[in-house]
């Protein structure tokens, strides 16, 4: 780990004003229910089926893995201020995911940081029924502090999503802190465990302007840039059914478009470097 890759205490706004008192927890108000587009939000999803349209393209960086029976997998993330297209995103986050056997229903448990959000669906943050807060000191969806600057301090974010044996509930933990859960009940496939895990990068291109979508991914620069100018994912690991923790093994790669957004792995370990700038020369 080098020096600056420590985690930062995480910061949010609403800290100046002081703490919620026990037993309650912090909600960010929205009276005009519009998502503020210049924000960085910690993300929470329950599942949910289908998050594409017929008008936008949904593009991805990612590392996974497939096969096995997982209980859970974690990560650390740089921070980062993407530039983002109106009605588009950019996300960086871990899934773990369960697909019902024979059928197109997919279970996805989604956790990390995203610049804008969906206009059109699935739901996000406290918004969906399901999840259970418990910290009183993060208020899920309000901006994260600090963000890293290109060719200097990055900041990083750790998640970790796991299932408890003994509840089923699958919990979230941020900076190592206990945000919640989401109850065991509301699954179908990840009643059980997760057969599938992913790390990385996603955006949106709503096909506008008749070319590639500028938004950006990651910092919005290639992984070829390496430390401290490409988007980081370090300290991979996976959790199995016994709850052991290793680090992932041979993970595979899917890069949607790596002329727009691309990933490369940093030497032996399973940590990589993601994202790109969209449109461009050879992303036309």
């Amino acid at each position: 780990m080098k020096p600056d890759e420590s985690l930062p205490e995480l910061t949010q706004d609403w800290h100046k004003n002081g703490e919620c008192p026990e037993e309650s927890i912090p909600i960010r108000r929205n009276p005009n229910q519009h998502h503020n587009h210049s924000t960085f939000q910690f993300r929470s999803r329950p599942p949910h089926s289908n998050h594409t349209n017929s008008e936008q393209v949904h593009e991805y960086a990612t590392a996974f893995l497939v096969g096995n029976a997982y209980h859970g997998l974690y990560a650390t993330m740089n921070v980062w201020n993407p530039k983002t297209k109106w009605a588009e995103f950019s996300l960086s986050q871990i899934w773990a995911l369960e697909r019902t056997g024979g059928s197109s229903t997919t279970n996805a448990i989604e956790a990390g940081w995203m610049r804008d959000n969906y206009q059109n669906t699935g739901c996000y943050n406290l918004e969906c029924p399901g999840f259970v807060q418990t910290s009183r000191k993060v208020a899920i969806g309000s901006p994260l502090k600090p963000v890293s600057t290109y060719k200097r301090k990055t900041f990083d974010i750790s998640v970790v999503v796991y299932k408890d044996k003994k509840t089923g509930n699958w919990w979230l933990k941020l900076q190592g802190t206990t945000l919640g859960y989401w109850p065991n009940s509301i699954f179908t496939g990840l009643a059980n465990n997760a057969t599938a895990l992913y790390w990385g990068g996603e955006i949106t291109d709503e096909k506008s302007g008749g070319h590639h979508t500028t938004t950006q991914m990651g910092s919005g620069h290639f992984p070829s840039e390496g430390y401290r100018k490409a988007s980081l994912f370090r300290d991979l690991g996976v959790i199995d059914t016994s709850n052991t923790r290793t680090t992932p093994r041979s993970l595979e790669v899917d890069v949607t478009n790596p002329a727009c957004y691309d990933l490369r792995f940093r030497g032996k370990r399973a940590d990589f470097y993601y994202g790109g700038p969209g449109y461009s020369a050879k992303c036309p």
